[in-house]
């Protein structure tokens, strides 16, 4: 068996695993209520000892907004705090992702219905795929997928 090439470089540090993410994505999908597009924008702040995603989601009638900071939390783990435009907010801890893809970068957070992970991982032309998907008996299943170029 080949050995796959490595796609995404990480940085240093606890935060270097999301080097390949910094910068402004852009994508669209196919959704119950329409096309959307959206934009996902990671940068360093606080002297970059924390990440923020600033995520838009423009559907036709509405639009959607997430803030998160991405750290190291108390007990030294990388973790997340979002926000979003909804009113809700959830946080959660990154996670071994590695059956998605061997690259792949992962939070998970309890919700209120049951332990969710987003996801991230590289394609072939220089994109990504961002998923999430919930635990169920069977496995993760996954309720959202959106492929994303730098902008």
């Amino acid at each position: 068996m080949t050995k796959s090439k490595q796609q995404w470089k990480r940085g240093r540090g606890k935060l270097g695993i999301l080097a390949p993410l910094l910068g402004t994505w852009k994508g669209s999908a196919s959704t119950p209520i329409g096309p959307v597009k959206c934009t996902r924008s990671f940068s360093p702040v606080l002297n970059g000892s924390h990440i923020q995603l600033n995520a838009r989601w423009e559907f036709e009638k509405q639009t959607y907004e997430e803030v998160a900071i991405i750290g190291v939390n108390r007990d030294g783990a990388v973790a997340f705090w979002s926000f979003t435009s909804d009113g809700k907010n959830s946080n959660g801890v990154v996670a071994d992702v590695s059956d998605v893809h061997p690259e792949a970068i992962g939070f998970e957070a309890e919700m209120p219905a049951g332990l969710a992970r987003m996801v991230y991982w590289p394609d072939e032309s220089g994109g990504c795929h961002w998923a999430v998907e919930a635990k169920n008996k069977k496995g993760w299943k996954r309720f959202t997928e959106h492929h994303y170029t730098r902008a």
